[in-house]
């Protein structure tokens, strides 16, 4: 299935620390890796600004290999817990560094530095590659050995190539009801106010080739209450309880993610 997730920016607003607020986003990406999740949508719910710039920043730190984090995050105060926070261990981040073993048909994550006037690919391995492709100095590239060790020669591919699973993008938005409005595919809305999802209907959803989009709601307000009469004029969604006997008030949102991608990938 091709899954992407929506959760909204005040996710962690009911943490009071930056290091609970950390965990707490270390785990929502790990569930997110574990089921292959492609997007991430962070969608505007009057959270902090502070929350939202932490929860963006430690999902996209922990989304990079460990090999390019030096290079394309500062020290700033978001990552202070950074030793925390648990690997992904996802395909892309689990490469060797020694470059004698790469060879032909290789695929590797890189940062695009400047070397003596020139463009080159940084992929952990101490040895720089000639770099020909259109993105700038900085930027992240997937790229594809066309010849190994020793005489490298690469080139640039789109993560929609890659055949294994190599991580989520995240992306922004301000208004949740625009962004399933316009989503091109099916969308499924989280609410103990929805009816228990069946076996069969997972398996519906499996056999899916369109983008899969799962909305989870608020620490203080669900789908229903963020969405309003709204709700009822959206197009291919359709709203499910993953927790019909649910003895808590309440299920938090690293929870809900485990639980009902758990469910879904049944």
């Amino acid at each position: 299935m091709n899954l992407s997730i929506a959760i909204p920016d005040s996710c962690v607003s009911d943490e009071t620390t930056l290091l609970d607020k950390s965990r707490k986003i270390s785990l929502i990406a790990r569930a997110c890796a574990i089921f292959s999740v492609n997007y991430i949508y962070i969608y505007q719910d009057n959270g902090s600004k502070q929350d939202k710039t932490t929860l963006v920043t430690i999902l996209k730190y922990l989304e990079t290999p460990p090999f390019l984090r030096k290079r394309l995050f500062p020290k700033v105060n978001e990552l202070k817990y950074a030793g925390v926070l648990h690997p992904l261990k996802i395909p892309s981040h689990v490469t060797p560094a020694n470059p004698k073993i790469i060879k032909s048909g290789d695929i590797r994550e890189g940062v695009i530095v400047p070397f003596k006037g020139k463009r080159f690919v940084d992929i952990g391995i101490n040895e720089l590659i000639p770099y020909f492709g259109k993105n700038d100095i900085g930027k992240r590239a997937t790229v594809q050995f066309k010849t190994g060790y020793p005489n490298f020669s690469i080139k640039e591919i789109t993560k929609e190539e890659v055949k294994q699973y190599w991580g989520y993008m995240i992306k922004e938005r301000s208004n949740l009801h625009e962004l399933i409005r316009t989503w091109n595919g099916k969308t499924i809305l989280t609410s103990r106010k929805g009816k228990t999802i069946t076996p069969q209907q997972i398996q519906e959803y499996k056999k899916e080739t369109d983008p899969i989009l799962i909305v989870f709601g608020a620490i203080d307000r669900g789908v229903y209450e963020l969405l309003g009469n709204k709700i009822n004029s959206l197009q291919n969604s359709k709203v499910y309880n993953f927790f019909p006997s649910q003895a808590t008030e309440t299920v938090r949102i690293e929870e809900a993610l485990l639980g009902t991608l758990s469910i879904i990938n049944l």
